[in-house]
This record gives C-alpha cells, sequence and structure tokens, in this order.
C-alpha cells in the first residue's frame, strides 16, 4: 500500500456498492481496506487494497477486524459502513429471525464496529454510513419493519455522533446511495452501483452538514 495515499476502511466490499465504492475509490488514489465475510475478494486486485475478514454480527469478528485494521494504518481518513442486511425488506409483519439479524448487522454492527476506530480517525477525517431515505419518519410505510427502523437508527447514530465530534475536524455523514441495481434493489432500479459510488464520492467531496443525511439522487441527476 502507497504511504503517500490517504487511506480509507470500507466494509462489505463483496459486491454492489461496496464493490463498486471500492474501485472508486482506488481510482481516486486511496489505500483501501475492504471487509467481507470470508476475507477474500476474487473479483478485485489491486496493490492498494487489503482484505480483512468481517461478520458484522460477530462481536470477537469485529474486535480481531479492527485489530487488523491497525496493523495495516497509522490513521484512517475515510470509514465507510456499507455492510448491511435487509431480508424482510418487503415483509409486513416483523418476524423475529429476520428482524433481529437486521438491527444486529445494520446498527448494532455498525455502532460498534466504528466506536473503537474513533480515536484513529485522522484530522479532517471522515465516517460515512450507507443508510436510506426509507429510515426517515416521513417515508414510513408498511413494509420492511426491521430494514426501516434499523436506517433510522443509523441515521441518528450519525446526528448524535456528529454532535460528539463536533469540535473536531471530523465529518459524519448518513447517506442515501438511490434505489440501486443489487440484490436489495433488483434489476429494475434506476441506478446502478457505479452510478451510486459516484453520487456517494461527491458526497465525500461536496457534503459539508455533519450529521445530516445525504441524498446521492441530488447529485447523480
Amino acid at each position: 500500500m502507497n504511504r503517500l495515499n490517504k487511506t480509507a476502511v470500507v466494509t462489505g466490499i463483496s459486491s454492489g456498492i461496496g464493490l463498486a465504492l471500492t474501485k472508486k475509490l482506488l481510482n481516486e488514489g486511496y489505500n483501501v481496506i475492504g471487509t467481507t465475510r470470508s476475507g477474500v475478494l476474487k473479483e478485485l486486485s489491486h496493490p492498494d487494497l487489503q482484505i480483512i475478514a468481517l461478520e458484522a454480527t460477530d462481536r470477537q469478528s469485529s474486535q480481531q477486524a479492527v485489530e487488523r485494521i491497525l496493523t495495516l494504518t497509522g490513521g484512517i481518513d475515510l470509514l465507510i459502513n456499507n455492510a448491511g442486511a435487509a431480508p424482510d425488506v418487503f415483509a409486513v409483519e416483523p418476524e423475529y429471525q429476520s428482524f433481529t439479524q437486521t438491527l444486529n448487522t445494520n446498527i448494532t454492527g455498525a455502532v460498534f464496529f466504528t466506536e473503537p476506530l474513533l480515536e484513529h480517525i485522522n484530522e479532517g477525517g471522515q465516517i460515512i454510513f450507507i443508510s436510506s431515505n426509507m429510515g426517515l419518519p416521513e417515508n414510513a410505510a408498511p413494509n420492511g419493519p426491521g430494514y426501516r427502523l434499523s436506517k433510522a437508527a443509523i441515521n441518528m447514530y450519525a446526528a448524535m455522533l456528529a454532535t460528539r465530534l463536533a469540535d473536531s475536524s471530523i465529518r459524519v455523514m448518513p447517506v442515501h446511495p438511490g434505489w440501486v441495481q443489487t440484490k436489495l434493489g433488483g434489476d429494475q432500479a434506476p441506478l446502478t452501483p457505479e452510478q451510486s459510488a459516484e453520487g456517494i464520492y461527491q458526497g465525500i467531496l461536496t457534503g459539508t452538514q455533519s450529521g445530516k443525511l445525504w441524498d446521492i439522487t441530488a447529485a447523480v441527476n
């Protein structure tokens, strides 16, 4: 990895938005430390890319991933919490297993992966959470109980974290990535992962309101 480059940590890069973001950041000159469940990524190889294992719902896996990250870099310029689950997005009634899996991945996993890395975010660094406008009260609908609640919670955590870091130069931003052609979004979605990644990157460059949701659809339309 190039010691002169900025360093980004991106979770959940095996496919979709995470993989597209990784490619984008590498093209922009970042060192990237990416996570997959297996610690392997066959789809992409790059001299400035390191892959580590992370199972977001497993506390020990999260702690080991943090330890590994800190052996690879002395400081983080960009932390992107992208790993997520949405098994109940089309369901109306909550089902215990899918509900808890979603919250454990999307909120508990993200919070307890982020917290031990906070003191290692460089001055002027950023923390990004891939969220959704489905977590906004004005967009309430019957479907996706676990998914909507998890995204509402991550939006609130980002806002709370922004207030905690208000006296620092670290910016926190939850992001609505748009309706994207992924396993969740389906083939009928209007945005490719690459278009979504471009919109997210524009937020990284230009979004100035820490704690406020960045909607990428304004950047790509």
